[in-house]
């Protein structure tokens, strides 16, 4: 299995397609394969490194604190170690947060930034969530099933889940078929959300930044988009309409058609 060991962990990672290197960040709890449905057009014009953060996935999940920082500082490791000099970087949620260290501290390595249903630092709502999985997680035993019963629902609009139950059970059932962490390894991961705070740095990002989000998200929702693009010099904003906390599966050809035409300007650069 393909790893490399950066910052003091091994972390593991995969590699698709042809072109511009293009690093994928997970969101919370999920491993590498949380992209499928994008690497699978991405990889037609990118090299695509989806890697698993601290934590989750198959890279080492130590004891400690967790903060999106570290996170960030890990991806820069790894693409050191892996030979990336530098990149095209995307993430979602947790790996949007870590995407944003990852720019501001570490410019010279990101090409571009994408960053969907990001927020800049964690405010009371987001909190209540979060912990709200937490105690879900603790009380099933079951970080697999706490992501499906308690997660997904913020994921997908209430028409796409009452409407496509089979597309529900779909995503379901591939979110048991990962390798997902234990409860502990989970509030360590979770930890790093709950202490999110970025805003000191944004103004230090100087890659080309879309910053994208879903219209009924709650979560993440477009409460944080000027605080975002008012600190990000130069950023576009994209707002998918039909979509919540996860366009990558609610409206994947749109997201996938939109993030590719950013990408696709800002490549060659």
């Amino acid at each position: 299995m393909p790893t490399v060991h950066a910052n003091g962990i091994d972390v593991y990672y995969e590699m698709q397609g042809a072109g511009e290197p293009l690093v994928l960040i997970p969101y919370l709890a999920a491993d590498q394969a949380c992209y499928a449905f994008q690497v699978a057009d991405y990889a037609k014009q990118y090299t695509c490194f989806t890697v698993d953060l601290r934590g989750a996935g198959l890279t080492d999940k130590p004891d400690g604190t967790y903060t999106t920082q570290l996170l960030a500082d890990d991806v820069a490791a790894f693409m050191q170690e892996a030979g990336i000099g530098s990149a095209h970087v995307a993430g979602l949620s947790l790996g949007a947060a870590a995407g944003m260290w990852l720019a501001a501290k570490y410019q010279d390595r990101v090409r571009s930034l994408s960053l969907h249903s990001a927020w800049p630092a964690t405010d009371p709502y987001l909190r209540a969530a979060v912990e709200g999985w937490r105690i879900m997680a603790e009380g099933l035993g079951s970080v697999a099933e706490m992501v499906i019963k308690g997660i997904l629902p913020w994921c997908l609009t209430p028409e796409l889940y009452s409407a496509r139950p089979e597309y529900v059970e779909s995503l379901a059932d591939f979110v048991r078929s990962r390798p997902m962490p234990q409860v502990a390894e989970f509030m360590r991961q979770s930890e790093a959300v709950l202490t999110h705070d970025a805003t000191a740095v944004l103004g230090a990002i100087s890659a080309p930044t879309l910053i994208t989000f879903g219209r009924h998200d709650a979560v993440t929702s477009t409460r944080f988009a000027e605080p975002l693009t008012g600190a990000i010099a130069g950023s576009e904003l994209s707002v998918f309409e039909d979509c919540s906390h996860a366009p990558i599966y609610e409206n994947v050809e749109d997201f996938n058609q939109r993030t590719l035409a950013f990408l696709n300007r800002h490549s060659g650069t």
